[in-house]
């Protein structure tokens, strides 16, 4: 290993295969403190070697032990031996424990899983604490050494013991270590959707998964600091008592606030309802009503009453405020419109806006008009020249979304788009990454917006064909300590650590600059970027790329996940097609259960071009990607174990054989906003 002091940088040079380890760049560097690292990439994961280790045992390994046969412990030198007198741990009806009638006739003293088993008992009706016996020998196992041999209760033990169960009962948080610092989550457990500075979001108050749905509600001056409100809308009535879906919020003349949501009825339809504040004089709108009228919308003949849901926000046209409803019929997708003169009684259209074949469900569609020669934003309503319209639609086969640019025939109720793009699963995309049912928004005193990950800017780029979009400027008050590198070759193989910021929640900006010759030529039958950026990771060596950032690595890169570009020569004269790519298969050493995909996206770029940007705002467990100025844009959800908070590491590298120069690179420690802080007085 070769390290380079630059400032507040670091910098490693990585031996690659087959090329041998690179001689060391003058000056000589000083030599390397222990533990030494020996990394070299194999695949598209690096290989790790450092010595082994006698880890003392923690106490999460002592409580995985806590069971009647325990298991060996290899590097100490234990065998697995039984050690235990009293009965198997969980939910039992044998053995010794604490008994109880209903669905759950007893429990030992100390479940394995302890909050996993609380949620069970809630979930069977037991509700509250029903018994709790701490009266664990912890410290009986003399295996662990002096000092540790007194058998009785341990205080800390028990306290954590109880703890854990009431959290269960209380519905199991998401760990700590993958809560995001300042990207909007709700206090605990499952949400998705979005609204406008009242931001409305659907919400599992009692666990991490979907079910249980109800509108939470959260309120921000700022699209960065938010407050947390009383739910706004729950089940509770026929025409939702089976779920309250998502919708949209539109507000009429007068200032009045209207929402527009999905009820799952008593007959199990998807239904569309109606909401009003009960007092629309105040500021926070704490109290939604239902009037009994609902619902507003049912499917009518031809319709499938279990593929029909999510209401648009309205926009307002000829005499009437129109919206869209997610459907589809015979694998084919569909926007129905229908028209209201007083928003209460709507009529459909005699055919759908839009439709696509072979899409599937189209959930959460969102319909808004765009400036062609503008980054400002428009109301839902406004039509006439300069003025194109975006059709977004959330794919349910696939759990992506797509979007297509074209023109709006108000007359008509039909909306065309334009062959610029495809109209079908490999269309135009918001974001190729971890990103679904996304909502926009228009602010008269910004310039539009779409609430998804962090709320963004979007507008259309200069030749009207996509939508460029970036992160609203409010997020750049949370910037703190910042660190600053500029003209830093990086060459075969080279890593250059940046230092001086907090690696687990940062945003980053950088700008490289390249020579495109020799760049490897594009394949005209590598149609899917996704597929491709799994082929070529970013530890399979390239020409002009694989370059970027390994953001959320740890020391010795058993966990990283890489941000990059690589740029390819395509067919077309003086084109060139660069991949990029943020791929999540080496971002954590958790192995089941863990969604770890490879996204990715294609763009060109002329030969004239010799830089291109990225951004990445790193959040513990987010990785939000910008690339080229928001033409693409990546976000990736990880759960590293060992990359978190103050062991998380950031690094730009290098794995082409063309030196990659870093023309500027900034990069900012976050702060914490507010987030979900209950308002005073409130509830």
């Amino acid at each position: 290993m070769v390290r380079i002091k630059l400032t507040t940088t670091t910098k490693l040079s990585l031996p690659m295969p087959p090329p041998p380890l690179p001689k060391p760049r003058s000056p000589p560097p000083p030599p390397p403190p222990p533990p030494p690292l020996r990394s070299h990439f194999v695949g598209s994961r690096p290989v790790r070697m450092r010595p082994t280790e006698r880890a003392d045992p923690g106490p999460e390994e002592k409580i995985r032990l806590l069971v009647n046969n325990a298991a060996a412990v290899p590097r100490l030198g234990i065998q697995g031996y039984e050690w235990w007198s009293k009965a198997l741990h969980g939910v039992s009806n044998v053995g010794p424990g604490t008994k109880f009638g209903g669905a759950f006739p007893g429990a030992t003293s100390f479940p394995q899983v302890v909050s996993d088993e609380a949620r069970a008992m809630y979930n069977g009706g037991t509700a509250g604490l029903t018994y709790w016996s701490p009266n664990v020998n912890v410290f009986r196992d003399p295996r662990w050494g002096p000092g540790q041999e007194t058998p009785g209760e341990d205080p800390v033990m028990a306290g954590k013991y109880v703890a854990s169960y009431v959290r269960g009962l209380q519905g199991n948080p998401v760990k700590r270590t993958h809560r995001t610092g300042y990207h909007f989550q709700p206090p605990k457990n499952w949400m998705n959707g979005q609204g406008l500075y009242h931001l409305f979001y659907q919400y599992n108050p009692k666990g991490e998964k979907w079910g249980n749905i109800v509108w939470a509600h959260s309120v921000s001056k700022d699209l960065v600091n938010w407050q947390a409100l009383p739910p706004a809308i729950y089940p509770s009535k026929p025409f939702d008592i089976n779920g309250c879906w998502s919708g949209s919020a539109t507000v009429l003349p007068g200032n009045r606030p209207v929402i527009l949501y999905t009820g799952w009825d008593v007959h199990k339809r998807q239904v569309q309802n109606y909401a009003i504040p009960a007092n629309a004089s105040d500021p926070y709108l704490r109290e939604w009503i239902k009037p009994n009228d609902n619902p507003l919308i049912v499917s009518g003949l031809g319709i499938n009453a279990s593929a029909f849901r999510d209401p648009t926000t309205a926009w307002f046209e000829g005499g009437h405020w129109k919206i869209l409803i997610g459907s589809s019929r015979k694998h084919r997708g569909m926007a129905y419109l229908y028209r209201s003169r007083d928003f209460i009684h709507w009529i459909k259209a005699k055919h759908p806006l839009h439709s696509a074949p072979d899409t599937g469900m189209w959930e959460c569609p969102d319909f808004f008009p765009v400036l062609k020669n503008s980054t400002n934003g428009l109301d839902t309503s406004v039509l006439g020249q300069g003025v194109k319209h975006v059709l977004k639609v959330s794919l349910d086969l696939t759990r992506f979304e797509y979007y297509t640019v074209g023109s709006y025939h108000a007359d008509e109720d039909r909306y065309v788009p334009e062959n610029t793009s495809a109209d079908g699963w490999s269309g135009l995309r918001y974001d190729y990454g971890n990103f679904y049912a996304s909502k926009t928004f228009f602010d008269s005193a910004k310039t539009g917006g779409s609430c998804g990950a962090i709320p963004r800017k979007i507008w259309l780029d200069s030749h009207g064909k996509q939508l460029l979009e970036w992160p609203v400027e409010e997020l750049e008050t949370l910037r703190g300590q910042k660190v600053h590198m500029s003209s830093v070759e990086l060459n075969n193989g080279e890593l250059v650590e940046i230092r001086g910021i907090t690696a687990a929640q940062a945003d980053v900006v950088l700008f490289s600059f390249s020579s495109l010759e020799g760049a490897e030529q594009f394949n005209s039958s590598w149609l899917n970027a996704q597929d491709l950026c799994a082929q070529k990771g970013s530890g399979v060596p390239g020409t002009v790329g694989p370059f970027g950032l390994l953001t959320l690595a740890s020391e010795y890169l058993e966990e990283f996940t890489p941000v990059f570009f690589r740029i390819f020569k395509a067919n077309e004269q003086n084109k060139h097609k660069v991949l990029m790519c943020s791929d999540a298969r080496s971002s954590s050493l958790l192995e089941s259960k863990i969604y770890k995909p490879s996204f990715a996206a294609f763009l060109d770029m002329d030969s004239s071009g010799r830089n291109i940007s990225l951004r990445s705002l790193i959040d513990h467990s987010v990785v939000e990607s910008f690339g080229a100025g928001g033409k693409t844009c990546i976000t990736s959800r990880v759960y590293p174990i060992l990359a978190v908070f103050n062991n998380a590491r950031l690094f730009a590298f290098n794995n082409g054989t063309r030196t990659i120069m870093i023309e500027t690179l900034d990069a900012w420690s976050m702060n914490q906003p507010v987030m979900n802080h209950a308002i005073s007085g409130v509830f």
